[in-house]
């Protein structure tokens, strides 16, 4: 099968060169395949996925790029980037040539967050799915990059494809050819507001969705936007998904113009690919997520195709409790799902931000994530938990989302038992976690047996028997709090005052409701037996759904 053009070190020259890029040493054909993009911290411990395209913000000194050019090579990165002017130093030049490692310098002006954009949007690295994709019209299903080069190829011009907000979808090579107005619309991601208001005054947008024709837009003949343009509106039917702009010098030929119309229609397959396919992705990850996490024989498959098979990790479990007495019919219910939805995105982000590999899905109303560790760090929860406090923090309480945390797993198969802690976990947020808002396994685990004997006991028809039974039943009848003593002072290590102080009552009055428990329930609070199975009893009570009445 084909690889994709977009994911090798010279198809990202070739789109970006100039424009965002330029080449200072080293040979890009060595890099065969960009794993990711990564953000060099010189104060965190880098994580790079194989032949990782790494963006030193704020390197500048031309030692500081020596040295990191050498631990990159050693990591097998593909290139680094950093900020031009780069550093003129032939020791840094002999550095890279020696590590293999590629040089390159990002352009005055250009943010690092639109370099980031771009470059997620032209690699794509295709870790889920199909290993080779289909193709529409001769060009990979969705890939818009290299459709946009291929008419821009027809038309001999620069072109953007552009969607109904003017937000910049894709776009060709020779930007440079171009007016500043075009590689500042390209640096941003979006036309700039001020060019818009134009053609909307103009009626450009008007015309341009009126009919599928392609329309010539005279520029003002400002010292930013001085080039026409020809325009053509991208439909599905009815509906408009966008726009193409070609920058041209000259009008377009009868025949262009018939290209430019007929590469419009293309361009809306792969627009309809893109849409259809953002929900088939995210259906295909979460069956694959779910499947590593059961483990059996499908999970290794599962882990290789998410790009975990050599990886130990740690699984998190983050939930949104239901709202009280919801109807499943109403539009509150709805509004609660796309919330969720939604919540279960931002995780996504905030765990691939922490790391590229992180995997993440909605199964049911739980969002399960994966979180990679090396396999040398000891401290894989401590780490997971302050990822997921950060999450917490950023998001607010206005959902209250809860997140349990399994026990790390060493490798891929140990990923069931840290998803089974992570539910476990959860379980005790959801049924009695107070304020707390995450937990670990290793911190709740009594508390999650106990919940575990008491759903076993409920599951079974299990009612209090023996003593306990019988005081609950005194209760009931005369409402004498003789199960609320007992619990006090078993609370209060047989401490009268203090169990007497928790129940707001006075020390002789506690007493005599204590005798009374030891007649009614026929025990002897001697009896460490006796004691340690009311207890049992008493806190598999405390679920509110397991409750006396």
């Amino acid at each position: 099968m084909q690889e994709r053009p977009r994911a090798s070190l010279g198809r990202v020259l070739e789109d970006l060169g100039t424009t965002l890029l330029d080449l200072v040493c080293g040979d890009p054909e060595k890099a065969d395949a960009i794993g990711g993009v990564v953000i060099h911290d010189p104060l965190d411990e880098p994580v790079l996925p194989r032949q990782a395209l790494v963006l030193a913000v704020g390197l500048h000194q031309a030692a500081e790029t020596a040295r990191l050019l050498t631990e990159l090579g050693e990591a097998g990165a593909a290139a680094l980037v950093v900020r031009a002017p780069a550093p003129n130093d032939p020791a840094v030049t002999t550095v890279a040539q020696r590590s293999g490692v590629a040089l390159l310098a990002l352009t005055r002006g250009a943010s690092w967050a639109q370099l980031a954009a771009v470059l997620r949007s032209l690699l794509a690295e295709g870790d889920v799915g199909e290993a080779g994709p289909q193709t529409l019209g001769g060009t990979p299903s969705g890939d818009l990059f290299a459709l946009a080069n291929a008419v821009a190829a027809l038309l001999d011009a620069p072109i953007t494809i552009e969607d109904r907000s003017s937000r910049v979808l894709a776009f060709s090579g020779r930007q440079d050819e171009a007016d500043p107005s075009r590689v500042e619309t390209i640096l941003g991601r979006q036309v700039p507001e001020r060019f818009t208001r134009l053609l909307e005054d103009r009626g450009v947008f008007r015309a341009l969705y009126r009919h599928d024709k392609a329309v010539h837009v005279t520029p003002p003949e400002t010292e930013d936007f001085h080039i026409p343009r020809v325009a053509i509106a991208v439909r599905a039917g009815d509906e408009i998904l966008g726009s193409i702009w070609a920058a041209v010098r000259t009008p377009l030929s009868e025949q262009r113009t018939q290209a430019l119309h007929d590469a419009a229609k293309l361009v809306a397959l792969h627009m309809l690919r893109l849409r259809a396919g953002a929900d088939v992705e995210r259906r295909l990850r979460a069956d694959l997520v779910g499947t590593a996490l059961e483990g059996g024989p499908g999970a290794a498959e599962a882990l290789a195709r998410l790009g975990l098979a050599d990886h130990a990790g740690v699984v998190l479990a983050l939930a949104a409790p239901e709202p009280p007495a919801l109807p499943r019919s109403t539009d509150l219910h709805a509004q609660h799902t796309a919330e969720r939805q939604r919540l279960a995105d931002a995780f996504a982000m905030h765990l691939t931000a922490v790391h590229p590999r992180a995997a993440t899905a909605l199964i049911g109303d739980v969002a399960y994530g994966i979180l990679p560790v090396q396999n040398h760090r000891t401290d894989a929860e401590d780490r997971a938990a302050r990822v997921g406090s950060d999450f917490l923090t950023r998001v607010g309480d206005r959902l209250h989302p809860l997140i349990g945390i399994g026990p790390a797993a060493a490798d891929g198969t140990g990923l069931a038992r840290s998803r089974d802690g992570a539910d476990r976990a959860l379980h005790v947020l959801r049924t009695h976690g107070g304020t707390r808002r995450l937990a670990r396994m290793t911190d709740v685990h009594i508390e999650a047996l106990l919940l575990e004997l008491a759903d076993l006991s409920a599951a079974r028809g299990h009612p209090p028997t023996g003593p306990l039974a019988r005081l609950l039943a005194y209760d009931r009848r005369h409402d004498a709090h003789l199960v609320d003593t007992l619990r006090a002072w078993l609370n209060a290590f047989g401490d009268v005052p203090a169990a007497a102080e928790a129940m707001y009552v006075h020390q002789n009055t506690f007493r005599y409701r204590l005798r009374r428990v030891t007649e009614v329930a026929e025990t002897e609070l001697s009896d460490p037996d006796a004691r340690f199975a009311l207890m049992l009893q008493l806190r598999l009570l405390r679920r509110p759904d397991t409750s006396p009445g």
